[in-house]
């Protein structure tokens, strides 16, 4: 049985095999704060993954490797590839938080978001949590979250929902304002 650090080193690999030289050149230049950036494109991270939850049937396996990738804050594409790995019935409410509270990208959060926390159950009290922190990139995360649990139904639009959105449109800043009118557009 292969341990999660071999996986892991394995996952490496392919990110390798996948690299985009100029995607990664086009990430930096836009200020991509992470050190190792492969360029890879979001459908080869989805194909990596997929394989990788088809080889490991074991969700505390898949947990722990989520984890380890999530931990390594200075690959774009480990960042990428942890949400898609871990079992969202094992995570928990406060280790979602923390996982928030460490994005560095809005690339990180919409994904983060779109393949990991809409799954959580109490999805809806932490995107509650996430948009009451004054953190750019958390808030963001939070209305992130909101906008991908609007759109699934889990979160019903309602008028005191519609007046936090508008308080917070009318000082937000990019990336945050043309988010907040998507979820407007929803509500």
């Amino acid at each position: 049985m292969e341990t999660e650090n071999t996986i892991s080193r394995e996952i490496r690999k392919e990110f390798f095999a996948f690299r985009n030289g100029i995607i990664a050149d086009k990430l930096r230049k836009a200020g991509d704060p992470h050190g190792m950036i492969m360029g890879c494109l979001l459908v080869d991270v989805q194909g990596i993954a997929a394989r990788t939850r088809e080889a490991i049937d074991d969700a505390e396996r898949l947990a722990a490797l989520a984890c380890e990738l999530w931990n390594d804050t200075k690959s774009r594409e480990c960042r990428l590839a942890a949400p898609m790995l871990f079992p969202a019935e094992l995570m928990t409410l406060e280790q979602a938080q923390q996982w928030c509270e460490t994005v560095e990208t809005v690339e990180v959060a919409d994904n983060l978001c779109h393949k990991l926390l809409r799954h959580l159950n109490g999805s809806d009290t932490l995107f509650r949590q996430l948009i009451a922190d004054e953190k750019p990139l958390i808030k963001y995360t939070g209305y992130r979250l909101l906008l991908n649990l609007l759109l699934l139904g889990k979160v019903q639009p309602t008028a005191s929902l519609r007046t936090i959105v508008e308080a917070e449109a009318t000082t937000a800043t990019p990336p945050l304002s043309p988010l907040l009118n998507d979820i407007l557009e929803e509500l």
